[in-house]
């Protein structure tokens, strides 16, 4: 017999005036790391096609405007004089916000398709980032009830290409990543979308945190997935502006990030293997919050 679950909190005021949830339970912390959302990162050692390398190309790509996902340069070896050149491309990257990795040279050695990469790589994005106002106006626009799928920290490309094919399949409104200690749109998550990154709008943050408490000024309830989690995923829970976070392989969820979910959900497994990756387990959760909420309408 399931528990009663406890009275639903107070709707939140947003621009859309949407629905709150019709059932909602109280808020919990876990200190489960996520189990049930496990998946091994795996390591691609071979080069992508979303990559510049050298010094002007790369100072052209930053005056231009990509968008960059990460900056590899070569770690300064100790004694050797200042790089004026190399010092001027990392600090138009900080300015820009641009993820800075120190590697060293044997490393861009490795990573480089044309052999002279002058101390410098840059990884950029296989398709553009949108803003989160802009993915929820077209949502409005539409006379939608924005769903999404916040990624906390994912770093494996299949995984994050398999999320954006279920988001699209599932007419999720948009996918957020953080800017940092995150996967971002290469060549490798186009390939393995194939072809869903051309239509899921994708935001990415520098704050999942602060991101998160700003979707709950506007209305949106948070739901993370979690082993412990106090609800099971196909709980009544899915009326109005709802955003799923999903956790990293591993690790699941971050503390900071589970702290601020409105409510925990779970998966309940019987198998032996008591771990699933992350793309199956938003799969799972995903299509369960698109039956509920076609029921609504």
């Amino acid at each position: 017999m399931r528990p009663n679950k406890p009275a639903p909190k107070g709707p939140r005021q947003n621009r859309n005036d949407f629905k709150k949830p019709k059932s909602f339970p109280e808020r919990r912390g876990s200190q489960s790391q996520g189990a049930a959302f496990e998946r091994p990162v795996k390591t691609e050692n071979e080069p992508t096609a979303d990559r510049i390398e050298g010094r002007n190309p790369v100072l052209e790509a930053m005056r231009a405007g990509r968008t960059f996902n990460k900056l590899y340069v070569a770690a300064r070896q100790e004694n050797a004089r200042p790089d004026p050149t190399l010092a001027r491309i990392i600090n138009m990257a900080k300015d820009l916000r641009i993820p800075i990795m120190e590697v060293p040279k044997i490393s861009l050695d490795e990573m480089s398709q044309t052999h002279n990469h002058q101390g410098v790589i840059a990884q950029v994005a296989s398709h553009e980032y949108m803003e989160i106002d802009e993915i929820l106006d077209r949502a409005a626009e539409k006379g939608e009830v924005p769903l999404l799928l916040i990624l906390d920290e994912l770093k494996d490309a299949y995984n994050l290409g398999s999320i954006l094919r279920i988001a699209d399949a599932a007419g999720v409104t948009g996918v957020i990543i953080p800017q940092h200690r995150s996967i971002g749109l290469d060549s490798m998550v186009a390939k393995a979308s194939a072809g869903a990154i051309e239509y899921v709008p994708v935001a990415r943050v520098t704050n999942l945190s602060r991101t998160i408490l700003e979707l709950k000024e506007k209305g949106f309830w948070i739901a993370g997935t979690d082993a412990e989690g106090t609800n099971e995923y196909y709980d009544d829970v899915w009326s109005g502006p709802m955003a799923i976070v999903i956790g990293s392989e591993g690790e699941g969820m971050s503390k900071n990030i589970r702290e601020k979910c409105d409510f925990l959900l779970s998966i309940p497994m019987a198998g032996s293997v008591n771990s699933l990756n992350a793309a199956v387990a938003a799969g799972i959760v995903v299509f369960e919050a698109v039956k509920q909420r076609r029921k609504d309408t």
